[in-house]
Parts: structure tokens; sequence; C-alpha cells
């Protein structure tokens, strides 16, 4: 149940780069938490009025949620990892996105009628 939602001031950019961005990170999230991408879900929100530092310069915030737990070295590849993508795909510096990672109890998380 990896999930990793995408929350950025930016405007949207054309569909196909937002397509890339999603399915990049989906694959990276997979192989970073070692679960199938068949149970990776992501979203992209973008024109959403955020302030970083106290402007409005281009921000993102980054939320990824999995069931169990992640290391700290896990969370440390990912947030490196992540932040890189943003950047390139965004044009979002590093040092303006956030990344905050939430570990699951498989009884919190629902799917297909019933919980993990």
């Amino acid at each position: 149940m990896p999930l990793i939602q995408v929350k950025t001031s930016v405007s949207p950019p054309e569909s196909t780069v937002i397509e890339s961005l999603l399915t990049t990170l989906s694959g990276k999230l997979a192989g970073h938490l070692g679960k199938p991408e068949s149970y990776v879900m992501t979203s992209f929100d973008a024109d959403v009025k955020m302030t970083f530092a106290g402007t409005f310069d281009p921000v993102c915030y980054l939320e990824i949620k999995s069931i169990g737990s992640m290391s700290p070295s896990q969370t440390e590849s990912m947030s490196k990892d992540f932040c890189q993508v943003i950047e390139d795909k965004l044009g979002v510096a590093k040092n303006r996105i956030y990344i905050e990672f939430a570990d699951a109890k498989g009884s919190m998380w629902g799917w297909n009628g019933r919980t993990f």
C-alpha cells in the first residue's frame, strides 16, 4: 500500500510530464521499499498556494506512507532520490522540498473491502 502524494506550488506541467513523474515515483518507491508496484498509489496536486521560508517561490511537499517501518537509511535514500526527481521534472530546488515519511499499521489501512 505504499503511497506518495506530491503537492506543489508550480503550475501544472503538460500531462505527459505529470504521467512521467508519477510513473517514475511509483517505480522508485516500490524499489526503495521492496514492495510490488501493483500496490503503489501516486497522486499529484499542482498550483497549490504554498509558502516556504516566507516566500512564494516554487515549493513542493511530498508525503510517503507505507505499511511497516521505514529505516533511517531507506528514508535518507528516498529523500535524495525523490528530491532529485522533483527538481528534474518540476524545477523545484531541492532546498524547497519537504518530505514526510509515515509508517502505517496494517489495520489502519483499508483496501478491497478489508484491511492489511
